[in-house]
């Protein structure tokens, strides 16, 4: 992808782009404060960084992504390097509150598997250099409850007759996204009538919507307006998973892969 010049004629542009650089410096400055915190109760910190409604996202020129989307998408919302970071910390939080106890990370299909791959990671560097450790061992299940972008009543959930194995352990759930919470609520259900010994959720993504039960995972990476978003592995339709960044989805996007 050629370079991009500023020119003096692009002011919007630069604007944008100065709100966006110092939008993130704010936030992952407060972020990085509240994790030097010894407690690790639901603080504001765990609900992670709060994106406004007014965030612009960032001009898809200033990014590499697949030219086959290049007219699907409207902006790159969260860049995939400000992902890693945070997945990072999250890797630390959860080292801070489960080191030293055996668990069982319940990836969340489809959505979830790039996201539950690079926290696993993190956890693992964590372990090679720290003095705790956190043994595990991963599952996965696969829930499904979209079509297009609209959540439907009915939950289909894959994978449900291996969760015996999950009776008397610790259990880490990692999702890509909590919506409304209803799809977490059931799954959370279902995994209680297994008899975990604990149960915590990762949750990279929480909208903000309004039919929302007010459901929080115990270690949110982002908060997020009500946009539907795809990339680092969130989909619509099947497509965008081989997209790095999380970006939001245009209506010609939608238009084209509707089905």
């Amino acid at each position: 992808m050629a370079g991009v010049v500023i020119s003096s004629t692009t002011d919007e542009h630069a604007r944008r782009v100065r709100f966006i650089r110092g939008f993130w410096i704010n936030e992952l400055k407060e972020s990085n404060m509240a994790g030097r915190e010894q407690e690790c109760k639901q603080t504001d910190a765990d609900k992670g960084i709060v994106i406004p409604d007014d965030w612009p996202g960032y001009p898809l020129d200033l990014f590499s992504f697949p030219e086959h989307y290049s007219e699907d998408l409207e902006c790159v919302y969260i860049p995939h390097g400000v992902i890693m970071d945070r997945t990072e910390r999250l890797a630390r939080n959860i080292m801070d509150d489960l080191g030293d106890h055996d668990i069982v990370v319940l990836c969340v299909l489809k959505g979830g598997y790039q996201f539950c791959a690079d926290l696993v990671d993190c956890i693992k560097v964590l372990c090679r250099n720290s003095n705790k450790t956190l043994p595990m061992r991963v599952d996965f299940i696969r829930l499904k409850s979209y079509l297009n972008d609209q959540s439907t009543q009915v939950l289909h959930i894959e994978g449900a007759e291996n969760l015996s194995a999950l009776s008397g352990k610790n259990v880490l759930i990692v999702e890509a996204i909590v919506d409304t919470g209803k799809t977490m609520k059931t799954l959370l259900d279902h995994v209680e009538a297994f008899r975990p010994k604990m149960i915590k959720v990762a949750g990279l993504l929480v909208k903000q919507v309004p039919s929302g039960t007010g459901y929080l995972p115990d270690y949110v990476g982002f908060e997020i307006p009500n946009r539907f978003v795809v990339g680092y592995a969130l989909d619509y339709n099947e497509y965008f998973r081989d997209l790095n960044h999380i970006c939001v989805i245009s209506d010609r996007g939608k238009q084209k892969y509707k089905i």
